[in-house]
């Protein structure tokens, strides 16, 4: 009787060990960096931050999505007003392969997340990227993780702090900043 007591006991602990690394190995998206610094973990929340404007191409619709600190800059006039953004705004922008709407056809709606990039002002830490630092993780449907994007990524990613900052060079004027604020 004691042997098989100790052999429930066994069994239970094994079973519990095994679903508690199972559930640990599930990653936890806040986990996840890029080289330089830049974290995901420092977008916390970005999923109810404020609208800022949506885009579309053939490949991805997006939100573009700001923390108060960049509501406040755009609500004072930016980039019109020729401030340049506080540090502490925050940026992430969605993209998703679009779908059709099944209830209205003629609508374009989000399918399967591709991937989430994200800007951080900070003038100290990116004082060499115009203040900026940037970030791309790219979305793994199958494994339902994130990872830092790739130069082997649509479109091309360093995948370091600074991975955004060419690209932006085309809107110095603008403090690196494409978007504009949609009206309501």
């Amino acid at each position: 009787m004691r042997h098989k007591r100790i052999r429930i006991t066994v069994l239970v602990g094994l079973v519990l060990s095994v679903v508690a690394a199972l559930a640990l190995a599930a990653q936890d998206k806040y986990t996840v960096n890029v080289p330089g610094g830049l974290a995901f973990s420092e977008f916390r929340g970005y999923e109810s931050w404020q609208a800022i404007s949506m885009s579309r191409n053939e490949r991805v619709v997006a939100i573009t999505l700001g923390n108060p600190v960049m509501i406040d800059a755009y609500r004072a006039g930016f980039p019109g007003n020729g401030k340049l953004v506080p540090d502490g705004a925050k940026m992430a922008k969605v993209h998703w392969i679009p779908k059709k709407n099944e209830f209205f056809p003629d609508a374009t709606v989000p399918g399967t997340l591709v991937n989430v990039d994200f800007m951080v002002k900070d003038s100290r830490r990116f004082a060499d990227s115009g203040g900026w630092g940037y970030a791309v993780f790219d979305y793994d449907a199958a494994s339902d993780t994130f990872k830092p994007g790739t130069s082997a990524g649509t479109p091309p990613q360093g995948n370091d702090a600074k991975c955004g900052f060419a690209c932006h060079t085309r809107v110095k004027t603008r403090d690196y900043v494409f978007t504009d604020y949609g009206r309501r």
